[in-house]
């Protein structure tokens, strides 16, 4: 717990004015819990056994401000602990989302879309009692123990020692039961990460399930995941939940110790009525804040795991390492220089050597897994190779501020993406919308007549994976979106494979004129798309085995020959 203290502490510190507030809260609400046990003895002295009657008055008003400063104290612990939680528990929403979104695409592959949810939205919610209750709390508590025991050991200190010594009995039974917990939230933590990524299974793949009749299969297997989640749950509450009642039998124990032997007291004339109230008063609160104590004691260990798996994420490094260089001017010039990258046992590319320049239409051809699509990632960062360069305007990309080089680029991708905003801003994503701009844009994909056809045009907002647009709609909005953004280099990975055939002829003509001052990068299965190429590299398992226009390659390469009649069929 120390150390995941310190991890928090620069976050902490800045909230000094609002601890200020809660430690003013914590001083009147303990001050308070002490008067109360200190009225007992008047209240019985000299009100009900020396029967002062101006006490009668004195008492009651003295207990109503008693309860009043309580409250007020109360009350601004409660709001400024809340404040600091939900404030610190928002930052790190984003510092996490800010972490997740900026780390390799590898991290993002082999980590579960669920798994990263929960982290982002469970874990923090779970930290928000450490980084805010847990300290004033302790604080509070600590402070009332410390206050209240000083006033029964002022009152008779005999009594305060045979009354306050079950208290380190729990203290080893506390420790064991943390320990527990702690290794139980963890595997609740894990278990409703599981959770989620069922859920998000489910609602991505909706249509699948529905196509094939399947939802009773879905929530079986949800099932599954849900009452394990339950199970380890039930497992956590039946030890932390024996944190009270072992506190409660401490707290009997000591009280039944204040009876019997302040009793004897009280008879041997060694203590008033009034004073042994007081005592047993005090030693009643005192258990209260001693219970409170062992039950965050608990808490924190649901709080500590958490914070473990928000930290691992964040202390988890980039394998992609950010260079200083600003790409200013436009690409002109793209080399690949011996590019090989490894992927588990097999090579996703292998000693690739390519250059193309500005104006020229690449087309990258071969069976499924030949590195195509690494080919394009390369160029986006989304990996970096085990050996080899990848050159942008003859400088390694390895040096290049990501930003300034992603500003350069434009990928259409075989899945598109959608975002839950107006279609407008989808096709300016990230930029500055230029209604004049974005209706070129959707001119060029041949996107005119569908957003004509819309209630508010431009400003339509798109549902949840553009569901509201057809598959060909989708695509046109993402072409356009590459249009718009107006990059020197553009990379279309079966960018028109929902169109129809008049529609990506259309596009392709457009497309050509677009881009007769740019590098155009292209990955399909279509004849028609590629046929027109400047130059086409033919792929297979992760090397260029062939490399020439259409019709060098028909007479040259076998294994273009065989996917040319692929093509066509």
């Amino acid at each position: 717990m120390k150390k995941i203290f310190k991890r928090y502490w620069p976050y902490i510190k800045e909230y000094k004015l609002q601890y200020l507030f809660v430690l003013v809260g914590i001083i009147l609400t303990v001050a308070a819990t002490t008067a109360t046990a200190q009225i007992m003895k008047p209240l019985m002295d000299e009100m009900f056994i020396a029967k002062k009657e101006e006490m009668l008055y004195i008492i009651p008003i003295a207990l109503i401000a008693i309860y009043f400063l309580k409250a007020i104290g109360r009350y601004v612990q409660s709001v400024f602990m809340n404040y600091i939680g939900q404030h610190i528990v928002t930052r790190f929403r984003e510092l996490l989302l800010d972490k997740i979104i900026h780390l390799d695409m590898t991290f993002l592959y082999l980590n579960r879309s669920g798994e990263l949810i929960s982290r982002v939205t469970n874990d923090i919610n779970r930290i928000q009692y450490f980084v805010s209750n847990m300290l004033p709390e302790l604080f509070r508590e600590s402070l009332t123990v410390v206050a209240l025991v000083g006033y029964v050991i002022y009152l008779n200190a005999t009594l305060a020692f045979y009354s306050l010594i079950v208290v380190p009995v729990v203290i080893y039974p506390l420790i064991l039961i943390a320990k527990k917990l702690k290794k139980y939230s963890h595997r609740s933590q894990a278990k409703n990460a599981d959770v989620v990524t069922r859920l998000t299974e489910v609602f991505n793949n909706s249509e699948i399930i529905k196509a094939n009749a399947t939802e009773k299969h879905e929530v079986e297997r949800f099932s599954v995941q849900n009452w394990q989640f339950f199970k380890i749950n039930m497992k956590s509450v039946y030890v932390g939940e024996i944190v009270s009642p072992l506190m409660e039998i401490v707290g009997a124990a000591g009280l039944a110790a204040v009876i019997f032997i302040g009793g004897k007291e009280v008879y041997n004339g060694h203590m008033s009525v009034g004073e042994f109230t007081a005592f047993l008063t005090a030693v009643g609160l005192v258990f209260q804040p001693i219970r409170r104590i062992g039950s965050i004691y608990s808490k924190i260990q649901d709080a500590v795991a958490a914070s473990e798996r928000v930290f691992e994420i964040l202390d988890t490094q980039t394998r992609i390492i950010e260079g200083t260089k600003l790409l200013v001017e436009d690409i002109g010039h793209v080399e690949f220089k011996n590019v090989t990258l490894k992927y588990l046992d097999s090579y996703a590319l292998n000693n690739v050597s390519i250059e193309i320049n500005r104006g020229e239409n690449i087309a990258l051809v071969g069976d499924s897994g030949g590195g195509k699509s690494t080919f394009i990632n390369m160029l986006l960062r989304f990996y970096d190779p085990d050996s080899g360069d990848v050159l942008i305007n003859g400088t390694n990309i390895k040096e290049f501020n990501q930003i300034s080089l992603k500003h350069h680029i434009s990928l259409v991708s075989q899945r598109i993406y959608i975002f839950q905003d107006s279609l407008a801003a989808n096709v300016a994503y990230g930029q500055e919308i230029n209604e004049a701009r974005v209706n070129k844009a959707l001119e060029l994909a041949d996107a005119t007549s569908f957003v004509a056809s819309l209630e508010d045009g431009i400003h339509t907002i798109m549902s949840e994976s553009g569901t509201n647009l057809s598959g060909g709609q989708r695509q046109r909005i993402a072409i356009a979106r590459a249009i718009y953004k107006h990059s020197s280099l553009l990379l279309l990975d079966e960018a028109t494979s929902a169109l129809d055939n008049e529609s990506e002829k259309r596009i392709q003509k457009a497309l050509n004129e677009y881009t007769k001052d740019k590098i155009t990068i292209t990955i399909a299965h279509r004849l028609s798309t590629i046929e027109h190429a400047d130059k086409i590299l033919v792929m297979q398992k992760g090397k260029i085995v062939a490399c020439g226009n259409h019709n060098e390659l028909l007479q040259t390469s076998e294994v273009y020959q065989r996917l040319a009649g692929e093509f066509e069929k």
